[in-house]
């Protein structure tokens, strides 16, 4: 656990501001345990009233969390969630979010990544960079990527707000990741035109080559290594989760490609879209499930404008 308490202290006192007798649930499952329980030390440390719960591993990211879990959520002033699945993309969340609870989910963390990369960014300066980012989607109605492994993909993002997923989580209702470091926005369901070609990381694999074919903002189509698990996860899911949910741009510049989309989709100089559920971050879709697939290289125009290009932001 030592080895980890620089990580949980980022975690506690700068992402989320933890202060003397506030609530803090910890929310955690069997593999994730150990982190959760660094997290609940310095929470302590900082004179918080902190409950930690032990649920079992979901089947999915996006899935809600048990009942209980659920219910209790809106009671805690700051909630951070080191998971194997997202609660993010849950109801539970939004709920706890509408309710005043600061929000931190962690979703496949691993004990290395408390030691290293992402989580021991300099948030300030995240933050910084994120809202530069999120302010541009802002002013935008419509967005074009392309890479050179093939992703050619436009779509609307007109009267949708972009959200900074900045790492400093101090106001009632703030939610996001940790690690952090992304700005990302909910395309207007029907719109999304073209080919994703992932070719960084997708369902904990960075070996690419998923191309997805999106029509009418459903992804049609999806070919390469992983299509067959792809695929089956979003039959399990129902047809919702084939939405284009997501566009984010990657802002942290500790992020590292690992396989593991928590961090991954945080790199700097990458991209990513969801498919699935946006429900809870301006969407209209209610799907279940939440699948990021990231590629590298990216070059983004908004309104025409490029904002990055070949994976240099602009802004």
């Amino acid at each position: 656990m030592k080895s980890m308490l620089q990580g949980a202290r980022i975690v506690v006192e700068v992402c989320m501001g933890v202060r003397k007798g506030e609530k803090v649930l910890v929310i955690t499952d069997p593999p994730r345990s150990r982190i959760a329980e660094a997290i609940a030390s310095v929470a302590r440390e900082r004179g918080a009233e902190v409950t930690l719960i032990c649920m079992p591993v979901g089947q999915r990211h996006g899935q809600e969390p048990p009942e209980p879990v659920a219910l209790a959520m809106p009671y805690f002033d700051v909630i951070i969630a080191p998971t194997t699945y997202s609660l993010t993309h849950t109801q539970a969340r939004l709920r706890a979010c509408e309710a005043g609870a600061r929000v931190a989910t962690m979703p496949m963390i691993t004990e290395e990544m408390m030691r290293g990369g992402a989580m021991l960014a300099d948030y300030l300066e995240v933050a910084k960079l994120t809202k530069r980012v999120a302010a541009a989607l802002d002013r935008a109605s419509k967005v074009e990527v392309t890479t050179e492994a093939g992703t050619n993909l436009s779509f609307s993002i007109e009267g949708r707000k972009a959200h900074p997923d900045t790492g400093l989580f101090h106001r009632p209702g703030d939610f996001g990741n940790l690690p952090a470091g992304e700005a990302f926005i909910a395309p207007v369901e029907g719109t999304g035109e073209g080919t994703v070609v992932v070719d960084g990381s997708m369902l904990d694999d960075v070996s690419g080559g998923v191309e997805i074919t999106i029509k009418k903002g459903v992804a049609q189509r999806i070919s390469g290594p992983l299509a067959r698990k792809l695929t089956q996860l979003l039959r399990e899911a129902g047809p919702k989760s084939r939405n284009l949910a997501e566009f984010g741009i990657g802002t942290n510049p500790k992020a590292r490609l690992i396989g593991n989309v928590l961090e991954d989709e945080k790199v700097l100089g990458t991209c990513h879209v969801a498919l699935g559920d946006n429900s809870t971050f301006g969407g209209r879709v209610k799907a279940g499930s939440h699948i990021d697939g990231i590629f590298k290289s990216p070059t983004v125009k908004l309104d025409g404008k490029t904002v990055m290009k070949n994976g240099r932001l602009m802004i």
